[in-house]
Order: C-alpha cells, then structure tokens, then sequence
C-alpha cells in the first residue's frame, strides 16, 4: 500500500477515480487514510495535507483524550452498559438453560460456573444483538417513509472501526452491535446517517444538508456517542 510521510505523519494512500482529495483519521489510534484522485500529483497531495495537519492532529487527539473501559473479565461487580445506562454484572450460577436479564440496575448472567470468559462475553453479545434489534424494528420503519428509501436489509454486527456503513450499490446497511450499549439517541443517529447515505454517498454539504433536515440535533447525537465510555478496544466516529 502507497504512503505518504509529513514529519511524522504516515498515511495510507488509495487512489480512486473521484473529483475530491478525502482525509479520514480512523480510530483507535488516529492513522490516517487518504482517498485521493487518480490525477492529483504527488505535490498537489503534500500541499493539500499540509494544510490540513491541524485538523488531523485535533481528530487524533479526541481519539486518545476519550473516556475507556478497562477490559471486561465477566466477573460479578463488573461494570456494563445498555442503552446508555450504567449497570453491575451479577453471575448467577446454574446448571440449566444460560441466559442475561435485567433486574433493577443489576445485569444477570445465568450461567454454568465452568463457562469461559469468551462464552461469557458472546452469551452477553447475543442479549445486546436481540435488544439491538428489537430496537430497530421499531424505528426503522418510520425513519426509512420519512427519508424516502428502501435498503435492501439493515443489520447488526460487531464492527471495529465504525458505528455503521452503507453499501450504496447493494442497498445494505450495518450497525456496530456496540450501539446497544449507547443511548437511544445514538443508535438514532447512526441509523439516520446510513439511510441518508442511500441519498448522498459523501459526507458532503449536501448530506450535511440532508441531516439537517432529517435530525436537526444530529451534531448534539455525535457528541454524546463519541463523549460515552467506550469499550476498552473502541473509538469515536
């Protein structure tokens, strides 16, 4: 993969057959991506960074200053988000069926006493993926009548590097299963911004725009998704 080096700057070069020089500061740790026209000099595309190092090292630094939860061990007393609300994990041994409840602000694992810390963590990943679901079967709906498309599906799945994409071609939205552990208004958010992208693809005025029309408190939605503990191997969008 092509590079480019401004002091101690690397970033990741593609080059694609676009109009516009896209900078992206990707998470966890800030590299950075440049989509970059096919025509653009090597020149022209320093000059064109250059400018933009500020702003580059201003998104590498809200990545590094955002709040971070130590790595879960599924232990009794742990600490766990749902819906953007703080709760305490209680293990509850068993030897029948497993299963994850709620009882006040407690989060209840049902398990058997020998059952590893991975299945631990996918029996809880299973609780937030019906949740997260449910969810969006309830908005959805209303939010694909009130934009005006039609993916083709919308679906969950644990992502490292974004809270959501949209295939523009396939019609095929993915939301971050993480954001059952935001506030509502965030999976909001994130659900709006992949079904405006089936109207605009680029994070341009235009899809600005449209947001604006469609959230107007869509900028207020970003900064509580991205102000929210993350999990310890997450980021920001």
């Amino acid at each position: 993969m092509p590079m480019l080096k401004v002091g101690d700057l690397s970033m990741d070069v593609y080059r694609k057959d676009i109009k516009n020089l896209h900078i992206s500061v990707m998470p966890p740790e800030g590299r950075v991506r440049l989509s970059v026209p096919e025509k653009m000099t090597d020149t022209a595309l320093r000059m064109a960074v250059i400018s933009r190092i500020p702003w580059i090292r201003k998104q590498q630094k809200s990545f590094t200053d955002q709040p971070r939860q130590s790595k879960r061990e599924m232990v009794s007393g742990e600490s766990h988000y749902l819906w953007g609300r703080h709760y305490r994990l209680e293990i509850i041994e068993t030897t029948g069926k497993h299963g994850v409840s709620i009882g006040g602000r407690k989060l209840r694992m049902t398990i058997n006493p020998a059952t590893t810390q991975d299945n631990r963590i996918k029996l809880l990943n299973e609780f937030y993926r019906s949740l997260l679901k449910e969810r969006l079967e309830e908005i959805s709906p209303d939010w694909i009548k009130e934009i005006g498309v039609a993916p083709s599906c919308i679906s969950v799945k644990r992502m490292k590097t974004k809270w959501g994409s949209c295939n523009t071609s396939s019609k095929r939205i993915l939301l971050n299963l993480d954001l059952a552990r935001k506030a509502p208004e965030c999976l909001e958010f994130i659900l709006v911004h992949e079904l405006i992208h089936l109207h605009e693809r680029h994070h341009n005025e235009r899809f600005k725009a449209l947001m604006n029309k469609y959230l107007p408190d869509w900028r207020e939605r970003r900064s509580l998704l991205n102000s929210s503990p993350l999990a310890h191997d997450y980021w920001a969008y």
